[in-house]
């Protein structure tokens, strides 16, 4: 049920659905042998200026955004930042569909399935919860929450969350 090996990974996007929505940034944390051992963060130049709506969410502005790496570009630095290992995220059908979608248009290839999922996993190991969203999550274990929604940030709530998950299920 818990690796001590994988990268997280988060994406900030211009909407909820691939079809419709641009990833604008991609943070993720590589974890080996339970220790972090490296951190990305870039921004993506998506292809209309973001909304009011995106901006007031994320804190992300079109200024970050314009001198970000082109989808395909941050798609490559992403690849070989996690190769090899695992991905996990909070709500990793969320992300993943946007990893797919892009990675397919963009890489001609899709990501391997079998991401882990700490939402799935606070769902198994929390019934005391009124939800499981990640600031709900960070509220319980008591991890600050400030500066999310943003990816790398988000990824930082995310593997403390996990770590604190492990110990619940382990009885510590």
């Amino acid at each position: 049920m818990f690796e001590d090996s994988f990268v997280i990974v988060d994406l900030e996007t211009t909407g909820l659905s691939p079809k419709n929505g641009e990833i604008i940034e991609i943070g993720a944390i590589k974890v080996i042998d339970n220790k972090v051992v490296d951190k990305m963060d870039v921004f993506v130049k998506p292809s209309r200026p973001l909304t009011w709506f995106t901006t007031n969410l994320t804190g992300i502005t079109n200024e970050m955004v314009d001198e970000g790496l082109s989808t395909k570009d941050a798609l490559n630095v992403f690849n070989e930042f996690s190769s090899g290992l695992r991905l996990m995220a909070h709500n990793a059908k969320f992300d993943m569909s946007f990893l797919n979608t892009y990675m397919q248009k963009e890489l001609g290839q899709g990501v391997r399935d079998d991401s882990m999922d700490t939402l799935l996993l606070s769902r198994a190991i929390l019934k005391d919860v009124p939800n499981h969203k990640l600031g709900t999550l960070a509220d319980y274990f008591g991890i600050d929450y400030t500066g999310a929604h943003r990816a790398l940030k988000d990824c930082e709530i995310t593997l403390d969350v996990y770590n604190n998950l492990r110990k619940k299920f382990n009885g510590e």
